[in-house]
C-alpha cells in the first residue's frame, strides 16, 4: 500500500499541459526564477490592462454610431494601445518559452519548469507570491505537490533522469 502524497488546494486550477521535451533540473529552475518573475509580473499586469482595454473597445464599440469626435478619437486610441499590450503580451509569453517555462495561468501568474522525475515527465511549479520553486507535480496530474527536502540536497531521484 502506497503513502498518501501531501498536496496543497490549489485556488486555481492547473491545466494538465502536455510537457515540452526541454527539462530543467530544481537548481537551474531556482536560477532562472528572477527573470521568470519580472516577465510573469509583465504578463499579469498586462493581462490586466488588456482586460481593460478590451472593455473599454467593447463599449465605445456598442456606441460607435452616436459617439462624440472625442469618443471616437479615444475609441482609435484604444484600439492602438490594445493592440500595443497583446503584443507586449505574446512577446513575453514568448520570453517564457525560450527559458524553457510553460505559462499555466496568466491571470495567477502561474508557470511551470518542465523537467523527469525518475526518467518519467513532469514540473516543477511556481506561481506569483511564491518566494521560491517549491512544488512540483507528474505529467497528467493537475494537483501541486511540495518538493520532497531530500530533491532539495540534490539527492538522484530529484535530479533530471535521461
Amino acid at each position: 500500500m502506497s503513502r498518501p502524497t501531501a498536496r496543497t488546494p490549489d485556488p486555481t486550477p492547473y491545466q494538465a499541459i502536455p510537457l515540452p521535451a526541454t527539462a530543467a533540473d530544481l537548481t537551474s529552475a531556482r536560477r532562472k526564477l528572477p527573470l521568470v518573475e519580472a516577465i510573469v509580473r509583465d504578463i499579469v499586469g498586462t493581462k490586466k490592462v488588456l482586460a481593460e482595454l478590451t472593455a473599454e473597445r467593447d463599449t465605445l464599440d456598442s456606441f460607435r454610431r452616436e459617439l462624440t469626435w472625442a469618443s471616437r478619437s479615444r475609441r482609435y486610441t484604444v484600439t492602438e494601445e490594445a493592440a500595443r499590450a497583446e503584443s507586449t503580451y505574446a512577446t513575453a509569453v514568448g520570453e517564457l518559452s525560450e527559458l524553457g517555462v510553460a505559462l499555466v495561468d496568466a491571470d495567477a501568474g502561474a508557470v511551470e519548469f518542465p523537467t523527469k522525475i525518475n526518467g518519467q515527465p513532469a514540473a516543477f511549479s511556481w506561481r506569483l507570491g511564491e518566494d521560491e520553486v517549491r512544488f512540483w507535480r507528474p505529467a497528467g496530474d493537475t494537483s501541486r505537490r511540495p518538493i520532497p527536502a531530500e530533491w532539495r540536497a540534490g539527492s538522484a531521484r530529484g535530479r533530471n533522469q535521461p
